[in-house]
């Protein structure tokens, strides 16, 4: 279960706002990737809060208004498919990171990044690997991440119904693989995930 364990020893060494930040959507096929950025109040309990990728969906759904509401500042940001086609999946991940840093209403002296890369940040910053099960900031925002992803989705799935996005959430299943195959790629394709076209 996460903890305030990283942010209290860098509480502990003179900073002042420490975020988490996390993405949502390195995966998929289509649409955005989507980053958070969280500050929370120290040592603030939520119940149940924990890595995105073991809580239901309805369960993230509830996490995410308690998150908005007990948050000290957080704010969401996004890489679109062009741009992850331009500089690679992982650069546009810590693009949208990078963004929600950036847009956080109250500004962060420290971030900590879910994963093992940081590139380009311009506040200190230290990486966790497996971070969304550790940090409790991290947490916050990988559901804040995941959540408006999934959101996203759904819009997506009424624009382009065909391709059944609302179920997989833009993943290559064989179901939306085959999809693709038969309608082709919409604008919200990530050309450079679609190598499988090419077989």
């Amino acid at each position: 279960m996460p903890s305030f364990e990283y942010e209290n020893r860098i509480y502990e060494s003179g900073f002042s706002a420490v975020c988490g930040t996390d993405e949502a959507g390195r995966g998929p096929l289509c649409g955005p990737v989507v980053a958070a950025a969280v500050i929370l109040p120290r040592d603030t309990v939520i119940e149940g809060l924990d890595d995105s990728k073991k809580l239901s969906e309805k369960k993230r759904e509830a996490l995410f208004e308690v998150i908005k509401e007990k948050a000290i500042a957080y704010a969401i940001a996004e890489a679109t498919p062009a741009e992850i086609d331009e500089i690679n999946i992982l650069n546009a991940s810590m693009l949208a990171m990078r963004r929600a840093i950036a847009a956080l209403p109250i500004k962060a002296d420290f971030a900590l990044i879910d994963g093992n890369c940081s590139r380009g940040f311009d506040i200190p910053c230290e990486t966790v690997v497996k971070g969304d099960s550790k940090s409790y900031s991290i947490a916050a925002a990988s559901i804040l991440a995941k959540v408006t992803r999934d959101r996203g989705c759904a819009e997506l799935d009424k624009e382009y119904p065909q391709y059944g996005i609302a179920k997989h959430k833009g993943y290559p299943t064989k179901e939306h693989m085959d999809a693709v195959r038969q309608y082709g790629p919409a604008p919200i394709y990530r050309r450079t995930f679609l190598k499988f076209l090419d077989k």
